[in-house]
């Protein structure tokens, strides 16, 4: 798809990957909604605006529009896709970025695995039911969905977000089947290399971070697979094995990450016993945000 005159919107653009996503597709074209929680008058406690980032968007010469939404209310994230529609006119590219997590396994309190399953899941299934009719009528658009190697490989202390995010897999390649006919495409771009997002830095305190990427070298994953034609559809891509492939994402960490490749399909068997290695960043989070 050529992206410059297009109109984007951008799911968890107040930080991290969604941030840098919505600014890439600014600079590359694009007006940008940028929908998310928080935003000056209504920050939340992990660092990143909505406003930020449209002054960034702004700064590109292209427009950008606040979109404050609740993911987690179903309401909310039809409104999100209505607003900008008047705003802006249509949505030609959705970005379903936003996620949210929380440690816990088996013991997980069912209230938090209910909650990362309605943003990490359930909204994007709403978001991509409100935005295919006028997609359908232009007889083009494009839709990315936002994964993590959390949804092959089951770490310890995320179980409801790696649930969420195959589910996020799952739903992409049957989207990408429902929507050929009308040139959408369907994709998941799976972030399998260590990305320095706000959330991720909150959820996993004193980790060594001189091997993580800065979330704009996920954005020009994003982005590459956005201009790909309609044909390109129903892929699920690893950051990975994207970057070896196509040569793109060069690195920008401090040094090379060690250790084995990343999995690329769900992983089958016993996985060794091990401890989380994520925390809850806040004494009583109202929400987590890793990516």
């Amino acid at each position: 798809m050529e992206l410059a005159g297009k109109v984007a919107l951008v799911t968890g653009a107040s930080r991290g990957v969604g941030a840098a996503t919505a600014v890439a597709l600014a600079a590359a074209g694009c007006d940008v909604a940028c929908a998310a929680r928080s935003t000056k008058a209504a920050p939340q406690r992990t660092p990143g605006t909505l406003e930020e980032t449209a002054r960034r968007v702004e700064a590109t010469g292209r427009r950008a529009l606040v979109v404050p939404t609740n993911l987690a209310v179903e309401d909310d994230v039809v409104a999100m896709v209505r607003t900008t529609e008047d705003a802006l006119g249509r949505v030609d590219i959705l970005v379903n970025n936003a996620a949210i997590t929380f440690v816990g396994d088996l013991d997980i309190p069912m209230k938090r695995h209910d909650l990362v399953m309605d943003v990490n899941l359930r909204a994007p299934l709403l978001a991509c039911r409100a935005v295919v009719g006028g997609m359908k009528e232009r007889g083009e658009g494009a839709i990315l969905n936002v994964s993590s190697n959390a949804a092959l490989y089951p770490h310890p202390g995320v179980m409801s977000y790696g649930i969420s995010k195959i589910g996020l897999e799952r739903l992409t390649v049957d989207l990408a089947r429902q929507l050929q006919q009308w040139s959408i495409a369907v994709n998941c771009f799976r972030i399998d290399v260590a990305v320095a997002s706000e959330g991720f830095i909150a959820n996993t305190p004193g980790m060594d971070r001189s091997t993580w990427e800065p979330p704009e070298v996920a954005a020009e994953g994003i982005l590459w697979m956005l201009r790909q034609p309609p044909g390109y559809s129903g892929r699920r891509e690893g950051m990975a094995a994207l970057r070896a492939r196509e040569g793109i994402m060069a690195s920008r960490a401090a040094r090379p990450p060690a250790g084995p490749p990343p999995v690329m399909e769900l992983f089958d068997g016993l996985a060794p016993p091990a401890e989380t290695t994520f925390r809850e960043p806040y004494p009583d989070p109202p929400e987590g945000a890793m990516q």
